[in-house]
């Protein structure tokens, strides 16, 4: 979720081309999406908005044999979902759900042990790792609202510390294998970049999870990793953002933007998003936005 343009300068679009093998060939406008390899992906928050938009674009690419891992909290649309998945990709596809809450220890105990049961048999192409799942907070709140000590912890515990052990369990479990590429995304905001009145919360998760994807980028330069701001999306959380955000000020501007017709459909930015990893040209670590690709 983006606060969308106007609320601050574009955020570059990552320092020089990238040394990793890619996901796969890149596509023309209009052109049929062409196969990648047997992959593997796993895709947090997958069951609506841009997770699932994301899942839809997915499947038609990945090739025979490829596992495609579902997470979300939701267990129906999650389920309904990776049925039509099975049923429009081609066959060989292998969609699996994980419905898991993240934020409590139990569901993404659950969540890992599921990655650690499924990666290690997977095939041997690339590695896709999407950490998608976020949450808003309450943006009714301002910073001096903020006392609940329980309520930042569950916060920050979906926000931050899911991404960190899915990720970690995924690359672990899938390993270094010869050949095969392992790329990690991390959907991010312009808020990991620019404060904003009543979202303490979401700004400070948007930024620890970016700087923690950089540091990821530095530590293991065989894994390649974007942060990509999808920009303001037509999304149930713009719903959020332009009726519950405590500060008038920031309510008008996302009402504006829905007025005025410059909310992005899911589709479009998870286009630019499959985009930018075909064709692989970003630093591994870099902030990657919308407007920017």
């Amino acid at each position: 979720m983006e606060p969308g343009p106007g609320m601050g300068p574009g955020m570059g679009s990552g320092m020089g081309p990238g040394t990793g093998p890619g996901m796969g060939p890149g596509i023309g406008p209009g052109a049929e999406p062409q196969r990648w390899p047997a992959a593997s992906c796993v895709l947090t928050g997958a069951s609506r908005g841009f997770g699932r938009s994301l899942a839809r674009l997915l499947a038609p690419r990945l090739g025979r044999g490829s596992l495609l891992v579902l997470l979300a909290r939701s267990e129906a649309p999650l389920a309904q979902l990776a049925t039509e998945l099975r049923g429009s990709a081609a066959s060989g596809l292998r969609v699996e759900c994980v419905a898991a809450e993240l934020s409590t220890q139990q569901g993404l105990r659950k969540a890992v042990e599921a990655l650690r049961e499924l990666l290690p048999s997977a095939p041997p192409g690339p590695l896709l790792v999407v950490n998608n799942a976020g949450s808003l907070g309450d943006i009714s709140k301002s910073f001096l609202d903020l006392t609940d000590p329980a309520e930042i912890n569950t916060y920050f515990a979906f926000n931050v510390t899911s991404a960190l052990c899915l990720t970690t369990a995924a690359l672990q479990a899938f390993g270094k294998r010869p050949g095969s590429s392992r790329t990690v995304v991390n959907i991010s905001s312009l808020c990991a970049l620019k404060p904003f009145k009543n979202w303490a919360l979401y700004c400070s998760g948007k930024a620890a999870r970016d700087m923690m994807f950089q540091v990821l980028a530095l530590e293991e330069p065989d894994v390649r990793v974007l942060n990509y701001a999808p920009g303001p999306l037509d999304t149930d959380m713009q719903l959020l953002a332009r009726t519950k955000t405590g500060d008038p000020e920031m309510r008008r501007h996302f009402q504006s933007l829905q007025e005025s017709g410059q909310l992005i459909d899911c589709s479009v930015s998870a286009q630019k998003l499959l985009k930018l990893l075909e064709e692989d040209a970003f630093s591994s670590g870099a902030h990657v936005d919308f407007y920017d690709v």
